[in-house]
């Protein structure tokens, strides 16, 4: 209950907008704006990934945000802290010539200072997640709750297109109108601080303070809670076929933990294949301007994506997560087919490059439904949230694997064999679903 009554409506559709935009500036445009400035795919994909770990190691520290300050302490701060590295990241953002771009010659080393401000944004981002989660369900009664579980979810992907759609074509405009690529990503980054800004300011006066909301340092619930955390560690590791579901959670993904790195640097790289001093390949894609990637992969791909997870969420309570299972795992991987025809036609027609980014994006969204609904089954049992925690854990740990090594793959085989390569992962996908089937409680997830 809020010691001030806040109407719900003020504050959880600008929380969870809040919560979406640094996660998406992380781990979705910084591979966006590498691209644009040059960075080879090698570094582009490795380093980036190392900015997806925070939310891997999550779970670990989420008992400090429990048991030290206030969750809307933790909000403001990290708000506060991912306003002023927005404002860092706009002023410190190197600016490499336009030919060493063109060839795609930049030296990540450049980019020392971006990527240390990203890995401390990532972390606050992570944080900032478990804060507002945990407010979420301290500020307002399980009826409000519930009634806003939508709300939040769709703000949220709001977030998304405006991070993913709006500040990649705010980007692509200023690159037309410039001609400057690093200063088209310098007032991108500029936009993103001011929204920031502008939320928080808004945050520290308007969100409510609950009476729940109490930091539980010097209390007994502090050593619990650690050891609650250790419990369920332990607890999760003995459970039946924890190794099969672990499997499951690496590998159910891995077409798309490939593709997902290198999707958009394909998008805009140039068509010409050429070869750098390494006798590594660059070049061979699409050849896009940055707006016209804002809009069909940051907007229309991310509503199909999204219509995807809720197309897939329908067809789960109707059939239940078994016999859901294998059409939904066709979907995480046949889709993929859409980038080997990318790659090896190079289609000019924005119509062509939409349809097939719209199919594989909506098939990620309904086959990534059953990854959800198989971590939540797993999880069933006396610790479930702690056990979904360590699943998620898991969830990161399957994009990250594959992240690392995506680029230098691509640059040693070229865009065309790698998304076949990324096809022929589908085997993997297709061993861990028939492996997991037959364990799955057949009246799982139907309404």
């Amino acid at each position: 209950m809020a010691t001030k009554s806040v109407n719900p409506w003020f504050w959880v559709p600008t929380l969870y907008f809040a919560e979406g935009i640094p996660y998406f500036l992380v781990n979705n445009i910084s591979v966006m704006m590498f691209a644009k400035m040059g960075v080879p795919n090698d570094s582009l994909s490795f380093f980036t990934t190392l900015l997806y770990f925070p939310w891997f190691l999550k779970g670990i520290w989420s008992p400090i945000v429990d048991v030290v300050k206030t969750k809307r302490w933790w909000i403001v701060t990290m708000q506060v802290l991912l306003s002023a590295l927005c404002i860092g990241l706009t002023l410190s953002l190197p600016h490499p010539d336009a030919a060493t771009i063109a060839a795609k010659g930049t030296s990540v080393s450049l980019f020392s200072v971006t990527l240390i401000l990203f890995i401390i944004a990532a972390f606050a981002s992570a944080t900032h997640d478990i804060a507002a989660d945990g407010f979420y369900m301290l500020a307002h009664s399980p009826s409000s709750q519930a009634r806003f579980i939508g709300i939040r979810s769709t703000f949220y992907r709001i977030a998304s297109v405006f991070g993913q759609g709006v500040l990649v074509y705010i980007a692509g405009e200023v690159e037309s109108r410039t001609g400057d690529i690093p200063w088209s990503w310098q007032v991108t980054l500029g936009v993103t601080a001011v929204v920031m800004f502008l939320i928080t300011i808004y945050h520290i006066f308007v969100m409510p303070h609950s009476d729940d909301d109490k930091p539980r340092v010097g209390e007994s619930g502090e050593q619990n809670t650690w050891t609650e955390l250790g419990h369920s560690f332990s607890t999760f590791f003995t459970k039946k076929g924890v190794w099969l579901a672990i499997l499951f959670m690496l590998l159910y993904r891995l077409p798309e933990g490939f593709l997902i790195k290198l999707c958009q640097p394909f998008l805009v790289d140039a068509r010409e294949v050429t070869y750098n001093a390494a006798g590594q390949i660059i070049g061979g894609g699409l050849g896009l301007d940055t707006r016209m990637v804002g809009l069909l992969y940051g907007t229309i791909g991310v509503i199909f994506l999204l219509l995807g997870g809720i197309v897939g969420g329908m067809y789960i309570s109707k059939r239940g997560l078994k016999r859901s299972l294998w059409i939904m795992a066709a979907a995480m991987t046949l889709p993929c087919l859409s980038f080997v025809y990318l790659s090896t036609c190079l289609p000019t027609d924005p119509w062509a490059i939409g349809t097939a980014i719209v199919i594989e994006q909506f098939g990620y969204g309904f086959g990534f439904t059953a990854y959800m609904m198989y971590m939540m089954y797993f999880s069933e049992g006396e610790f479930k949230t702690s056990h979904y925690a360590i699943c998620t854990a898991f969830m990161a740990l399957s994009m990250m694997l594959p992240g690392f090594v995506a680029g230098k793959i691509e640059m040693a085989i070229g865009y065309e064999w790698f998304f076949w390569m990324v096809i022929a992962c589908s085997a993997a996908t297709l061993l861990v679903t028939w492996l997991a089937y037959k364990k799955i409680d057949s009246e799982y997830g139907k309404k």
